[in-house]
């Protein structure tokens, strides 16, 4: 064999094997993530399972400078030694990205409960939040929440409630006629979360259904319409369209 065809012969090696490098850390990357696509009644959703074990889970508000993320870019890609595998917004906010109800981070209550009257999704009673403690979490009524008073590491609050012991909130009815893009979070136990957003437009109704019969949530909270957004680099999504006010992201354990 000639040196130039020697080379050649080497360098095509070279090149299969970084090909092969690449596929297999894509297989790898793609089945460490707990996203996934699910179908549920004619329309697709992306739903990460989230097991405290296994994964941090943590909220974002404002950077060391105090200023809010406002979106994914700018989020720590590792906390220590554990990558980044997915964020969604985690909750309305004000024109100001402040959440407009309770945030906890860090075991710090940056905002207190809200508890007052008024229109919009929020408003819809009865409304929730979803707290983290260590390796468990909880989805609760804002009113459980305030009369219980779990001590937590990281809180948000959202609303409306979508389902409650297993029931769906009764304030929401079949047949609504709004259809938006929707993200959610529900409980399957005190260590399994699971985020959903929806790929197309559905109702309020058919978002809570997801949740109580293709994800057997016993409660789960609604976080946001139309702005609702995920970051998911295992498959390859960034969504950068609307500014959001606080983010949950979720960290793979090493």
């Amino acid at each position: 064999m000639s040196r130039r065809l020697g080379l050649l012969a080497f360098s095509a090696i070279v090149i299969l094997a970084g090909l092969v490098a690449m596929f297999a850390s894509s297989q790898t990357a793609n089945a460490a993530s707990p996203c996934g696509p699910l179908s549920f009644r004619g329309a697709g959703y992306i739903v990460c399972t989230v097991d405290l074990r296994t994964y941090l889970v943590r909220l974002f508000w404002k950077d060391s400078q105090q200023q809010p993320y406002g979106g994914f870019d700018r989020l720590p890609r590792r906390l220590a030694e554990d990558p980044i595998v997915f964020a969604m917004n985690a909750g309305m906010y004000e024109e100001d990205l402040s959440p407009v109800g309770l945030y906890v981070e860090d075991g710090k209550t940056l905002k207190p409960a809200n508890r007052r009257a008024g229109t919009g999704n929020f408003y819809l009673k009865p409304n929730g939040i979803l707290y983290i403690q260590g390796q468990e979490a909880g989805i609760v009524t804002t009113d459980n929440f305030v009369a219980e008073r779990p001590r937590v590491e990281f809180a948000t609050q959202s609303g409306p409630m979508l389902v409650i012991d297993g029931r769906t909130n009764p304030r929401i009815k079949p047949g609504s006629t709004s259809q938006k893009i929707r993200n959610g979070v529900g409980i399957r136990d005190a260590h399994t979360l699971m985020f959903a957003i929806s790929e197309e437009p559905v109702s309020f109704w058919d978002f809570a259904q997801v949740f109580r019969i293709g994800l057997k949530s016993r409660s789960a909270l609604f976080l946001d319409g139309s702005i609702s957004s995920l970051y998911a680099p295992a498959l390859r999504r960034s969504d950068a369209l609307y500014l959001i006010g606080p983010i949950v992201a979720v960290y793979a354990r090493k």
